[in-house]
């Protein structure tokens, strides 16, 4: 049976804010939906994906095939056709993880075509572990600040930033046998334990994206079953693993597959898992373990 990788990660507690640049009047907004009946801010997979392609190209030393070019504010590519796939030659892994999809417009000569291959490492949307308040900034831009402000006379320019003190939970999932390169899938779960500049706004704002609650799976189960698992009874502060308990008494996860990584391992949730016969570690120790495993697993070394 083929193997399969899923985690459950909590950020730790911030003031985040938007990275999208979408505004509603003077006010940067949040993206928000509602989660169990109460509004909560969210982050899109994409925005994940990102970050995360940052940290993929500097796992291989021929780098990732997407980078973004900050000076001209586009994609550069290094593959833009993916020949190797085509060719069984060189891939590059964020091609390898993260999918990719290229098209071709139909003609009158000719019908379109696609190339396309489905991310083998799959991100869930991240949602705050707590509702949005409503919270939001008022600021003012001096005059001459940025070229914008400067046009509206001498006068400051007010603007607001709705902000969200919280944390964030995010899954994944991963078969690394779907993999060109199954050592990748031990990189993948390396570099989303070091996310970073996931939630900034243009760079006056830094939300620590690295988790500091790791649950993750190593299973021949094809469902993840574990995903969203975290949450709160006091605003964020702690943090419980009630439903991952839950699944692990009743029998649809077992003990065995799990390493959790908390960097509180002091706390009642690292107790209550520990009597589940779960094994807690700090986090970096947890995403070792986890590597160790998968290598284990597949024969294969990073």
């Amino acid at each position: 049976m083929s193997l399969h990788i899923f985690a459950n990660l909590v950020t730790t507690y911030g003031p985040a804010a938007n990275n999208r640049a979408e505004t509603e009047g003077n006010i940067t907004t949040l993206q928000k939906l509602v989660w169990h009946g109460q509004v909560h801010s969210t982050v899109s997979a994409e925005a994940i994906r990102f970050s995360l392609r940052r940290l993929l190209s500097q796992m291989e030393d021929e780098g990732a095939n997407r980078s973004w070019d900050e000076d001209v504010g586009a994609n550069v590519w290094k593959d833009p056709e993916f020949k190797g796939w085509k060719k069984n030659g060189q891939t590059f892994i964020d091609d390898d993880l993260l999918g990719f999809m290229t098209a071709t417009a139909a003609t009158e000569e000719a019908a379109g075509s696609a190339n396309v291959r489905r991310a083998v490492l799959e991100v869930t949307r991240a949602v705050s572990i707590t509702p949005w308040s409503g919270d939001v900034t008022f600021n003012a831009a001096s005059p001459g600040a940025t070229p914008s402000a400067q046009k509206k006379g001498s006068n400051p320019v007010p603007y607001g930033t709705e902000v969200h003190a919280t944390r964030y939970q995010f899954g994944i999932a991963l078969t690394p046998e779907r993999l060109r390169d199954p050592s990748r899938a031990a990189k993948a779960i390396r570099a989303l334990s070091g996310l970073r500049t996931v939630a900034g706004n243009h760079g006056r704002f830094l939300f620590d994206f690295a988790p500091e609650a790791i649950v993750l799976r190593v299973t021949d189960d094809p469902a993840p079953r574990l995903l969203y698992c975290f949450d709160s009874s006091d605003g964020g502060k702690t943090l419980q693993a009630d439903a991952l308990v839950n699944r692990l008494q009743c029998g649809d996860l077992t003990a065995k597959e799990l390493i959790v990584g908390l960097s509180d391992a002091s706390s009642k949730t690292a107790s209550r898992l520990k009597e589940a016969g779960v094994p807690v570690l700090g986090v970096k120790a947890a995403v070792d373990e986890t590597c160790k495993r998968i290598e284990s697993h597949l024969s294969v070394a990073e």
